[in-house]
């Protein structure tokens, strides 16, 4: 590989250790191959982590920023009612967890080590848009008023439940579609006023 030339290397770093992530897991993700594979000395990744788990939470944070921002993205092209953002939010989410399973669990289980701190702050803009979405829900009367963080927990549960059923060669990914529109579409009925 030509040696590193360019100015940010702590992007080049995570580009290359998210794509090490991807291929080979979390276990097998290391500074010095991650140095070894973009180019530059052992020692430079040191510069911007200072070990391993450092390098391990910011790619789960930038983890969280990026479904964060693929999650709104879906949120804006889906007009103003609930139920078709909804479906939008939960493809977007499933599409993420299921093409970056990896990036995915290590991002929840970093955000629930001691001293996450950035990690637990970095989940809350996805997990909070997610709160949104189910209060304005309620909000137009398509879901039962209540606590958003319950009616939450159980949408997340089923979009998790979908995404590892995928993700562990239970379902065939080509099914995904149909999945979520079914799932959403029990979620929103279960959720009715009666």
């Amino acid at each position: 590989m030509p040696a590193y030339h360019h100015g940010n290397l702590r992007a080049t770093l995570l580009t290359v250790a998210e794509r090490s992530l991807r291929e080979r897991g979390a276990d097998q993700l290391s500074l010095r191959e991650l140095a070894r594979e973009a180019g530059v000395s052992h020692a430079a990744p040191r510069r911007h982590f200072a070990d391993r788990q450092a390098l391990l939470d910011a790619l789960a944070e930038t983890g969280f920023a990026r479904l964060d921002a693929e999650l709104r993205t879906a949120l804006a092209g889906a007009g103003e009612e609930f139920a078709p953002r909804l479906h939008a939010v939960a493809a977007a989410y499933l599409r993420f967890a299921t093409e970056d399973a990896a990036l995915l669990e290590l991002m929840f289980t970093g955000k629930h080590r001691e001293g996450a701190d950035r990690l637990v702050a970095a989940a809350a803009a996805p997990f909070g848009l997610m709160d949104e979405l189910i209060a304005q829900g309620q909000a137009q009367g398509v879901l039962e008023p209540g606590d958003t963080q319950r009616v939450g927990v159980v949408l997340f549960a089923t979009l998790h439940g979908i995404a590892t059923l995928v993700n562990g060669n239970l379902v065939a990914p080509e099914l995904l579609d149909g999945i979520v529109e079914t799932a959403v579409d029990q979620f929103v009925r279960g959720s009715l006023r009666r």
